[in-house]
Order: structure tokens, then sequence, then C-alpha cells
């Protein structure tokens, strides 16, 4: 024994004395902006056997090590060509080798001789976020931002447009790093007027830093823009042509010139959606079997424009000015036609039926108007930024109704019935956000912050019946609600890296104020709270481009506006949706184990999670004794959830990719409400398989099977679906243009299908928001470039690396 910890000692102190640090930077060749999470291998260079390698921090650095010998490093970055660096010499007894600056080029520009393969890739693994380059994937094109995030991993969007991340419907949704207005009023289902075309990519953060919002038990997904900062004109135009109908263009534009960056993105689409959906209950009434089944029709008509312009100044090249304004604007036509069987004891039993007609018109614009500065410093990493937004919304929708009820036999049964509903809704918002960032020795960083959010909104809300040729008002469901927000933060964490171990320790305070008020029955109902919110996430680099996170973070979901709203939707005069101005926030402790393995052709990324909520938030929904539902959302006591997730990705050839996710989740609801228990232990699992090729060089092909298992839920449990997407796009004219021809759903087998139970009713409910779509999309690009460079040396052991 002794013999072998000698043996081992004199490894270890072998390596530690001849072994040697090779660092340098990564950044984007246009913009200079630091590249995170680039991966770095270095390889043996007489066998090409893999020696060491690692990825990018927030600032671009990296470091690796190697025993004296000679070496080459490759670099590899999504949307980046990969960047080859030869003949790294590590002496012994040699100095520290600095490989200075190293600067990457994206893959959108064509080169003559090379066949950029890394162009192709649409995931990027890291221990805190996945990254998802929308661009890449073909299943997106000619596609909203929700059916591009019901598309990734782990994340899932209901018929009624609700985003879920690993089965947590608690997820807080980002534009830009920022809250935006698209879902102020419509909750996600905004995210259905914003085209994936302006996309740029997608963020999973399952724990977020004390850097972020306390928001969203389940995570954070956000949604980065498209914008260029290159010299000269660049742009990226899109036509659309889909169906059921989807049509659309869009222009991502900039032009650069010495100081100033101007940007410009319009985009528009008209579509016509038909909307699916049949429900069969049965209600307990003294010894009395209620039973309706009911089909509804609709369809969505609506034509979407939405402008984003701005600029960029440069006062030195650390110093930027960032002026942006956006404004979109919905204009909708929806109408539906809803029938309902009755029957009694018996679905052979007709007791008559009714048909319920409905003509909305909508029309939602938002403006949001940004200033944002940030200065950089001399010392690497070392930064300032202040951003201030101001957020204008509104909403008007205007319903009419028809309703006529017959005998089983087709005679009218009474006159028809005349319902009219008129909505207004506003939004103000002000959002005031700073932030700096300090290194220290070598890897460390210490940030600070300060978050201020003022929100105001109101909904003007009538409902009126037609009685002897005259409009009167429902006094039980008519009022005006305003809602008053205020949101104050500050922030403060700090991290370092020895040798591989690295940490990140985080504190957040919130302060919440909030206050709804309805005008008519003058019901006030005022609430705030402080809410200390610490973070930790601790990594350790293995051997071999392996790393390891343990992380814990406190979350928060406060009730947003829709929540704690009292009006119910009057589109079915038999199925009532309210929110709850009695709801708390929930509360939860979250931590996961994550694990990330790089390889030359291959990642796979693996998390093991655990989630206990406190108040958790669900929908519960009663029906009374004329089988009316009635549904909002309810505290219960606690949640337990757990789950393990893996996605990677493996190429096994240049013209063949495959990546796939897969996730397991249980969890563990209880909570009482009137007496009434609700318990619920659910399991389930979502996987998504891609398999993409390339062949004859300018063509690839994508197919993407999803898969959702059954699982249970407060009140019942939701069936299992699966689905099938197929892809295929073509470059053409020299690689500046492609066309992409996609196939959602091509089965059409994507439905939503769920079982409701209670104390005294039986509901069965089969949907389809979005049918079998296709859609063929042209897309140009505009691009002017410097000239790249050619492979680098590295040089020795001076850290001096020279060009060809």
């Amino acid at each position: 024994m002794k013999l072998r910890l000698l043996t081992l000692f004199l490894l270890l102190a072998n390596t530690a004395l001849f072994s040697q640090k090779i660092t340098g930077k990564i950044t984007d060749s246009q913009s200079g902006e630091p590249l995170s999470y680039a991966t770095i291998s270095l390889y043996n260079q007489a066998d090409s056997t893999l020696v060491d390698g690692t990825i990018t921090d927030d600032a671009g650095v990296f470091e690796v090590t190697a025993k004296p010998g000679l070496y080459f490093a490759k670099i590899d970055f999504l949307a980046y060509e990969p960047y080859l660096i030869d003949k790294i010499e590590v002496k012994k007894g040699g100095a520290k080798i600095d490989l200075g600056n190293i600067e990457l080029y994206t893959a959108t520009a064509t080169l003559d001789e090379v066949v950029v393969q890394a162009e192709k890739s649409t995931m990027q693994l890291a221990l805190d976020k996945k990254v998802f380059n929308v661009g890449k994937d073909l299943a997106n094109s000619g596609n909203n931002a929700a059916d591009i995030l019901d598309n990734i991993p782990s994340v899932s969007v209901d018929i009624e447009g609700n985003v879920s991340l690993r089965g947590s419907t608690g997820v807080r949704i980002l534009i830009d790093g920022k809250p935006s207005g698209l879902m102020s009023f419509s909750g996600a289902q905004g995210l259905r007027l914003l085209q994936g075309n302006q996309i740029d990519r997608v963020e999973i953060i399952t724990n977020p830093s004390a850097r972020y919002e306390g928001e969203g038990v389940g995570g954070i997904i956000n949604i980065i823009l498209k914008k260029e900062r290159r010299q000269g004109l660049n742009g990226a135009f899109d036509v659309i042509v889909g169906y059921p109908t989807n049509y659309g263009g869009s222009a991502n534009v900039n032009f650069r010139k010495d100081k100033l960056n101007f940007f410009l993105n319009y985009g528009i689409t008209y579509n016509d959606t038909p909307v699916t959906g049949k429900t069969y209950q049965e209600t307990e009434r003294n010894d009395t079997l209620q039973i309706y089944d009911s089909r509804n029709e609709r369809n969505q008509k609506g034509i979407n424009n939405s402008i984003r312009g701005g600029l960029d100044y440069y006062f030195t090249s650390k110093d930027i000015l960032t002026a942006s304004y956006t404004w979109r604007r919905s204009k909708g036509d929806r109408t539906s036609f809803l029938t309902y069987n009755d029957y009694l004891f018996s679905s052979d039993n007709l007791t008559g039926f009714s048909t319920r007609t409905q003509d909305e018109e909508e029309t939602e614009p938002n403006s949001e108007y940004s200033l944002t500065y940030k200065k950089t410093f001399k010392r690497e990493g070392q930064e300032f930024t202040v951003d201030a937004r101001y957020q204008d919304n509104w909403e008007e929708s205007d319903q009419n109704f028809e309703e006529r009820i017959f005998l089983p036999d087709g005679t009218a049964n009474g006159a028809e019935i005349f319902d009219h509903s008129y909505n207004y809704e506003t939004e103000k918002r002000l959002l005031l956000q700073a932030d700096y960032i300090h290194p220290f020795k070598k890897d460390g960083r210490f940030e600070i912050g300060l978050y201020s959010s003022f929100r105001e909104m109101t909904n003007n809300y009538i409902v009126e019946h037609l009685a002897d040729g005259k409009w009167l008002a429902d006094p039980g469901l008519t009022n005006h609600f305003i809602y008053n927000e205020n949101i104050h933060a500050a922030y403060a964490q700090v991290g370092n890296k020895i040798n591989r171990f690295s940490y990140q320790l985080g504190l957040r305070a919130e302060y919440s104020d909030v206050t709804t008020k309805l005008l008519q029955t003058e019901d006030v109902n005022p609430r705030d709270y402080l809410n200390l919110i610490p973070t930790a996430h601790f990594t350790y680099d293995l051997p071999n481009e392996n790393a390891i996170q343990l992380s814990y973070s406190r979350r928060i979901r406060r009730p947003r506006y829709w929540d704690l709203s009292p009006f119910s939707t009057f589109t079915d005069n038999r199925n009532f949706f309210s929110g709850n101005p009695d709801l708390n926030p929930e509360l939860t402790h979250s931590f996961e184990i994550g694990h990330v393995k790089y390889m030359e052709n291959a990642s796979i990324s693996s998390s093991i999670y655990y989630r206990y909520t406190l108040d958790e938030i669900e929908r519960i929904r009663r029906v009374d004794e004329n089988g009316n539902s009635f549904t909002r959302p309810e505290n219960l006591a606690t949640e337990n959830a757990y789950g393990v997730e893996l996605t990677g990705s493996y190429s096994p050839y240049k013209w063949w990719k495959v990546d796939g996710n897969f996730n397991f989740f249980r969890s563990i609801t209880d909570g009482d409400i009137l007496d009434q228990n609700f318990y619920s232990d659910t399991y389930g699992w979502r996987s998504r398989f891609t398999s993409r090729f390339t062949f004859w060089k300018n063509t690839d092909l994508q197919v993407r099977w999803n898969y959702r298992s059954r699982s249970q839920t407060t009140q019942g449990y939701r069936l299992p679906s699966w689905s099938l997407d197929l892809g295929v796009s073509k470059d053409i004219l020299n690689k500046n243009a492609t066309l992409t021809l996609n196939v959602r759903d091509l089965f059409n087998t994507r439905r939503w299908r769920s079982i409701t139970e209670g104390e005294n009713f039986y509901s069965f409910h089969d949907g389809q928001w979005r049918t079998r779509q296709i859609n063929l999309t042209f897309s140009y690009r505009l691009h002017q470039q410097k000239k790249r460079p050619d492979r680098r040396s590295g040089g020795e052991g001076d850290g001096v690396g020279d060009e060809d």
C-alpha cells in the first residue's frame, strides 16, 4: 500500500511539475464580442489523440494543460467555422503559452474549397444552459415562436399555448434577456405573434444564477432575436407560403459604417388556422346521470405586422450606445361553431341539442422603446451595462354570440339568444436595470446589479344580453379590473476558478408590491412581500473534455395578471375559466447535478434535478349540478418533482448528424381546498429524436420524431401523443439562397387528449390547435465580410502565434 501511494504521489508530482498551461480568448471576427461556451480540443500532433479540452467562460477565455510535446488545437462553436491552430510546442520548463485573441467567422458565407460542417449545428450544450440555433433547424422554417419552442427538447406547448419546461408550467419567458409585452395579455399565446425567422437562437436555463430574475420556478427560456453588427450592408430575406393558409415575408438588415450601425427587422404574416375540439362529460345529480358531448370548430384568421429598428453608436470600441423601437400589431378575426348534444342516463337517450356561434374581432398593438449603454474596460471581462425600456400595449376584443336550442327532432325550443362581450385591456411598463462585472485575479468575477419594474394594467370587461330589444349589462360579469405591480431587486454574485474547480455564489433580494382593484365592487387586494433568492453553482472540469456541476437556486412564481383577473371567459356558456385574486406566489427550491462530455464528433449532457415547491399553483375544475364547469387557479400545499434528462448529438459522418433528448420526471402534488383533497403522483417521459442528412453537397434532409407519454394530473391524466416532422432544404444561387420545404406533424397525430375527474363528474377532451402544416420558405442572404486569414500557427512556449 505504501508503495502504491508513493507511486501515485510521484505521478501526480510529475504531472504538476511538467504540465504547462495553454490559454487564449475566442471572439467574433466582426463584433469583437467574446464567445462563451466555445469548445477547445487539444490533440497530440503525432497520432491525433485527444489530450485535453474545455469550453470558454463568459469572457471567452479558455485554459488547457499539456506535457512537453507538439500539439494542435481545434476550436468549434455553434454556427461558426471550425478553427485549427497547428504546431503548438510545449517545452520543458517553458513559460505559459498564450495564444492571444482568436477570431471565429460565421459559417453563413461561402468558402469555395471547403464544406463547412459546423453551419449545420442546431444545438450547443453547456452545464448551465442549452442553446438552440433556430435557423439551422429545418422544422422551424415558416413557423412562429410558439411552434419553435414546441420543437425544443424538454419544452412543451399545450393546446392553450401554455409553455412547460421539464413538466413544469412555471417558466419565465424572456426576449433578448428582458420581459416582453408579447406575453402581457395572452400569456405565452402571444408568442404566436412572433415570426420564427426573426429569432436567432433560444437559450434554456434550468437553474439560473442571481443575475436573472427570481421569476420562473421551472427555469428561464430566453429568445434571442436576430441582429447584425458586421461592417457594410448585410441582410437576410424570407418569403413563406404554406397550407393551411400561411403567407409571410421578413427582412433582417443592417448597415454598419465606422461608428454607426443601423439595423432593421420587419415581418408580416397572414394565416387562417383551423382549430378543432370535442368534449364528453358525465355529471351526477341526485342519482341522475346527465351527459353531454360537444364539438367545436373554429377558424382563426389574422394578419400580424412587426417592425424593429435601431442603431448602435460606438463612441469608442469599448463604449456602445444602442437605441431601438419595436412595434407589433395583430389584427384577427375568429369564428367558431359549437354544438352540444344533451342526454339523460345514457348516450342513447337524446333530450335536446344546442348550437352556439361566435364572431370575434381582436386588435392588439405592442410598442417598446429601449436604450442600452455598455462600457467595457481595459481589463479583460470588466464591463458596465445600463438598460431602460418602456412598453405600451393594449388589446381590444369585440365578440358577438348567437345561441339556438332544439328539441331532439330538430324543432326550435324557444327564441334565439344573443350575447355580446367587449374587452379593453391596457399595459404600461417601465423597466430599469444596471449591471457591473469586476474581474479579479486570473479567473475571478464579482457582479452586482439593480433592477426595477413599474407596471400598470387595466381591464374593462362588459357582458351584455339582448332582452326585449335592449342590451342589458350582466352585473355578475361586468367590471373594471386594475392591476398595479412594482418589483425592485438587487443582486451580487462572486465566482472564481482554482485549477479545475470553479464556483459561483450569489444572492438576490426582490421586493414585490402588488395591488388589484375591482372598481364596480370596490374590492381592493394589496400584497407585498420580500424574497431572498440564493444561488450556488460548483463546477469541476474532468480530463478529456468532461465537466460536472452541482447547482442550487431558490425560485419564485408570482401570480400573473391573468391568474388574478376574476373575469370569466364567455366563449363557451357551459365551461368558464377565470383567475383568482387571492392567489399566493409559489416558492421553489431547485437542485440539479449536471454533466457534459465533449468529443470530436459528439457531445452529451445529462442531469438529475429535484424541485420542492410550496403553494403550488394548479388549475382546478369544478362542475355544478347543472353540468357547468368552472376552472380557476388555486394554491395547493406542496409539490415534489424530480427527474433525469439526457441530451446529446453525434455526427458519425460529415453528411449525417443525429441528436436526441430524453426526459423522465415524477411529480407528487398534495393539497386541500374547501375540504377536498387534491393529490397526484405522476410519472411521465418525453423524447425527441432528430436525424439530418446532407447529400448532393447543398441539400439537407431532416426527420424528427416526438413523443409524450401518458402522465397524471391533479384531477386526472393526459393521454400519450406522438408526431413526425419532415424537412428538406437546398442551397441555390451560389449558396446565397435556400429553399426549405417542411411538413409539421406529417401524419396529423399531434393532439391534446385529457381526462378530468371530480367528485360528481367525468370529462374527456380531445383537441387539436394546429393541424398538419406544410410550409415552403425562400431565404436570401446578403453579406459583406472581410477576408479570412489562413490557419494559425501556435508557436512555442513564449506564447507568440504567427499567421501563415
